[in-house]
């Protein structure tokens, strides 16, 4: 029996993609953003989450996708990776989904724009559903968060 993961689903344009439970900290609507001068452009800035700095990052620049702004939909998914928590601007997060290992194929070089080093496969639901899934250790990469502890420190 394969193994399941539990992810939760966010779109970003027209497609799905997955970030494990277990890397989720919290979703979050959106909410004020202090900008934070020389950061890249995906870097939006930090959020005071109860009392916790975290910097934010429109995953659609980062993804060097055409940026929006942002609706009702939109929210912030917390996730936490390496001990460093970070808010991703996502147009929406809805969905909770079991995945099972078997159903997740290797990425193609580029998936909607994407390279494939930021992801870690994309995985079959049903008969014609693809949801991305997310290798955060690589869109969170060393350099990148090294500027952002520098941002929460």
């Amino acid at each position: 029996m394969a193994e399941e993961i539990k992810v939760i689903v966010f779109k970003l344009g027209h497609e799905e993609y997955g970030i494990e439970v277990d890397k989720v900290r919290t979703i979050e609507r959106m909410a004020p953003i202090t900008r934070v001068p020389k950061t890249p452009p995906f870097v939006k800035g930090v959020m005071n989450l109860r009392g916790v700095v975290i910097p934010v990052i429109d995953l659609r620049g980062r993804f060097g996708l055409p940026e929006t702004e942002p609706t009702d939909d939109s929210r912030i998914v917390i996730v936490a990776v390496n001990d460093l928590e970070v808010g991703f601007i996502v147009d929406s997060a809805n969905d909770v989904l079991d995945v099972s290992e078997d159903a997740i194929d290797n990425p193609p070089e580029v998936v909607g724009g994407i390279k494939a080093k930021y992801l870690r496969g994309v995985a079959k639901i049903g008969e014609d559903r693809l949801l991305i899934l997310m290798n955060l250790s690589e869109v969170l990469n060393r350099s990148e968060i090294i500027q952002l502890e520098q941002i929460e420190g």
